[in-house]
């Protein structure tokens, strides 16, 4: 098992070892972009939609700094929707990550409303 807090659970389906791998392995890709994930939480859903096709879902949650990242993927195989909940979740991951660094380098100009004294110097 890897050393990532990561939370995986199953409703309306039998948890296999290979899922939770198959979760562990893609979800080393998302600790491997960011450092500050405090801990990964993934449901694994199966239901009927109203249509009566199976439904499996996957959704993740992502426990950061800052707001956390949630995110809910469905399809009618499990393997892939695993797939596409990490590759969104990893998506989101690098554009705070980007939005982060925009915001640390836009400099502007801090207004003093006050008049500030003029020094004497000697």
């Amino acid at each position: 098992m890897n050393e990532h807090d990561v939370i995986v659970t199953g409703r309306n389906l039998d948890l296999t070892e290979a899922l939770k791998e198959t979760v562990y392995r893609k979800a080393e890709k998302l600790f491997a972009h960011e450092e500050r994930i405090m801990r990964l939480r993934v449901e694994l859903e199966y239901s009927k939609n109203s249509s009566g096709q199976n439904e499996q879902m996957a959704k993740g949650h992502i426990e950061i700094n800052g707001p956390p990242l949630i995110l809910t993927e469905s399809s009618n195989d499990m393997y892939t929707s695993i797939d596409r909940m990490v590759d969104k979740l990893d998506r989101m991951l690098r554009r705070r990550s980007r939005l982060e660094r925009v915001k640390r380098k836009d400099v502007h100009e801090v207004d003093v409303p006050a008049e500030l004294p003029k020094t004497q110097h000697s």
